[in-house]
């Protein structure tokens, strides 16, 4: 966690992520609100929010869900206060109905701002969401920082344009801000005194003439566009004034602009990098297309300035209407990351210019270089309590002659769709549950095997429930399984309402899954540690055969925690090995491919299983399943 800069001095230069750069921003800005669901790449900003927050009277707290975030912090800016939300563009997509009923209401006397980190090219996600398109649909403004400095910096801008305006600011970022470490320099950091009032005066919705706000909220807008974004300090024109090439960007295509025009040592360029999106500042923008001949749009993942700036030259005359070129004339592909490459590769072709990158004889050397590296699949970790749950309902499903197939969603157990194909679906957060509950009921229409829905503990809160209550309601026939590894793993292990620790990790209420799961009205729990394989299959067995739906909870700690904790205190991890002359070998190959453990390696020499010592991380669960019996315990 970024401690250097979240309790540096003011004037002190730090190296620091995105996320710790826009997280201080909050605080130099005087927030004392903040709330998130956690979600990579925007994690990091509550991470170091919570670090300070005590110290500072800030309230911070890891929500069940992103829209209850934004609800939360909504609260706060209609109290007066300053007030952050932060998530993933995932997050978004939950928040939308009531961010476009706050961007028509207000929020109050407070600040809101909206952090959103995008994802391109989905390193951490199921899809490529924008959020600068469904920032300007609910017509709330969008900032786009381009550098550390400016992301730290115009939080503060944020939230006094958030007041002066009655207006939700989204700031936008992209992982490689988020995720990268540049340097930047802190500001004071004020300790802010209000209190917070309930705000009478003004109804926090919009009946019964819903229009009139958004009458309302198009003046504020335009008003915004006029007096604020077209002479902002935070949009940079660079290049001279009649440029051969005029590249319009945003965010991290700002810099490949830049490193792309130094490479080729083009002459002539001019590189217009907006951060104010929404709404645009259309005469700074048609100033400089009047101005160019030809002009590149790079940005990432959808053509949003490209969109509305070919929109607004309809406006020019014919002489007067530059060239485009970007996403939609295919010279930056319309998918994944825009990067240094595509910006060389789009200049080039536009401008006349030869580039070769690298020799030929370089790149193919290469390409053989890259053959040489072990192949390494996406699977669990070693001693994964998950690897062991999907174990045993891979062995229940081939019990049961082959019949009942996995819905699942996102989490660490999304692997399991590479875990013999076990998972065959993997939509948003939750849909798993919401797919098994129409599965369920499709047994008149001929369906005839059972469903499973796998969900993760972070996840059963954040968007599980309602489909749940669905499945009892409707009397549908699923089995409903619960990952509990203690944690949200995958985004960094921050802490659920199933653990009882808070944000600060303070001492919370723990609102136990089975005892939801009573009150929803299953009458079917199970509560089981899947390393006891046998008890893990019979119950998985027993529940998708029944003919009510039942609910299993797989209860054991991510083993990354484990870890850690036996290090801390010096306490060894057991350790296996294989007796090779017990090993029946090439006729099993159970614990190396079908249980599909790292530590389990398959010897090509002996053509015997063995135990990596390194990798292993002492479940035992090899122990278990070895027919053989040839896998043992040893001292470590």
């Amino acid at each position: 966690m970024g401690y250097d800069v979240m309790f540096g001095k003011t004037g002190n230069t730090v190296l620091g992520l995105g996320n710790e750069a826009i997280a201080r921003g909050a605080l130099e800005a005087g927030v004392q609100f903040a709330a998130a669901y956690p979600g990579t790449p925007s994690s990091e900003i509550l991470g170091n929010l919570a670090l300070v927050s005590k110290g500072l009277g800030i309230y911070t707290e890891w929500s069940t869900n992103e829209k209850v975030a934004f609800e939360a912090a909504t609260a706060a800016a209609w109290s007066g206060l300053r007030a952050l939300a932060s998530m993933k563009q995932n997050g978004l997509f939950v928040v939308l109905d009531s961010l476009i009923n706050v961007a028509f209401s207000g929020h109050g006397k407070g600040g809101l701002v909206l952090v959103v980190a995008d994802d391109p090219l989905a390193h951490s996600s199921t899809t490529e969401g924008d959020s600068r398109p469904l920032g300007n649909y609910s017509d709330v403004v969008v900032l786009e920082p381009f550098t550390h400095q400016q992301a730290k910096d115009i939080i503060s801008y944020a939230f006094d344009l958030s007041e002066k305006y009655g207006l939700v600011v989204l700031v936008r970022e992209t992982t490689r801000l988020a995720q990268s470490r540049a340097p930047f320099t802190l500001g004071e950091v004020p300790h802010p005194s209000r209190k917070a009032v309930f705000d009478h005066s003004i109804p926090l919705h919009n009946l019964p003439r819903p229009h009139i706000r958004h009458a309302e909220l198009h003046t504020r807008l335009e008003e915004i566009r006029k007096k604020e974004f077209e002479k902002s300090p935070w949009n940079r024109y660079t290049g001279p004034r009649q440029p051969s090439l005029l590249i319009i960007t945003s965010g991290t295509g700002w810099k490949y602009a830049n490193e792309a025009t130094q490479i080729l040592s083009t002459k002539g360029v001019g590189i217009l990098a907006l951060t104010t999106l929404s709404p645009l500042p259309e005469k700074l923008i048609l100033k400089h297309l009047k101005s160019a001949k030809k002009v590149l749009f790079l940005e990432e993942i959808d053509p949003y300035l490209e969109t509305q700036i070919r929109s607004l030259s309809a406006g020019l005359s014919k002489t007067a209407t530059p060239k485009f070129y970007g996403k939609l004339s295919g010279h930056i592909p319309s998918y994944g990351e825009c990067n240094i490459d595509h910006a060389i590769d789009a200049i080039s072709r536009i401008q006349g210019i030869k580039y070769t990158p690298v020799s030929r004889a370089y790149a193919v050397k290469a390409k053989e270089a890259a053959t040489l590296a072990p192949r390494r699949a996406l699977t669990f970790c070693p001693g994964c309590p998950h690897r062991a749950a999907y174990y045993s309902i891979l062995q229940a499903i081939k019990k049961n002659k082959g019949k009942g197939f996995v819905t699942g969603d996102i989490g660490c157990y999304s692997l399991g769709a590479f875990y013999h194909d076990i998972m065959r679906s993997q939509l948003s957060m939750g849909a798993g549950a919401g797919l098994a509950s129409g599965f369920g009921n499709l047994d008149q229409f001929g369906l005839d095997e059972p469903v499973i829905a796998v969900m993760g503990d972070s996840t059963f809160y954040h968007a599980c429930l309602p489909a749940l209550v669905n499945i009892i309601y409707t009397q549908s026939k699923v089995t409903s399984i619960i990952f509990d590894n203690r944690s949200t793993a995958m985004t960094g292990f921050q802490p659920h309402p199933g653990i009882g620790i808070g944000a600060t990790g303070e001492k919370v209420t723990t609102v136990p899954i089975e005892n939801l799961l009573k009150g929803i009205g299953f009458t079917e729990i199970s509560v089981i540690d899947p390393f006891d394989i046998e008890k893990s299959i019979k119950a998985v067995y027993k529940a998708i055969t029944a003919t009510t739906s039942h609910a299993i909870v797989f209860r054991r700690e991510c083993a990354l925690i484990t870890n850690r904790r036996l290090i801390k205190s010096g306490e060894p991890a057991p350790r296996f090995i294989v007796d090779t002359d017990e090993c029946i070998g090439e006729t099993c190959k159970i614990c190396s491919v079908q249980f599909n453990c790292p530590a389990c390696v398959w010897d090509n020499e002996t053509s015997k299983a063995r135990i990596d010592g390194v990798l292993c991380n002492g479940c035992g669960v090899c122990v278990q399943i070895c027919p053989a019996k040839a896998i043992t315990g040893v001292k470590r």
